[in-house]
């Protein structure tokens, strides 16, 4: 007779391996270190104050517009 196994169990850890799979997928596709995000967030943060050094008026004014 061969091995009793719970298919209840059986299921549940397969839905548990196909998600750790995708979850795998998911942090090489996507996932960025903190170091990475703090270093984009400078990038960003440099090219707005560049942007906005390069007003030639006072930028209130443009609100009214």
């Amino acid at each position: 007779m061969g091995n009793v196994i719970n298919l209840r169990q059986a299921r549940k850890a397969r839905q548990r391996t196909d998600k750790a799979r995708e979850a795998e997928a998911n942090r090489a596709k996507f996932g960025r270190t903190k170091a990475q995000k703090a270093a984009d967030a400078a990038e960003e943060q440099k090219k707005t104050s560049r942007l906005d050094g390069a007003y030639r008026e006072d930028r209130s004014n443009m609100d009214d517009e």
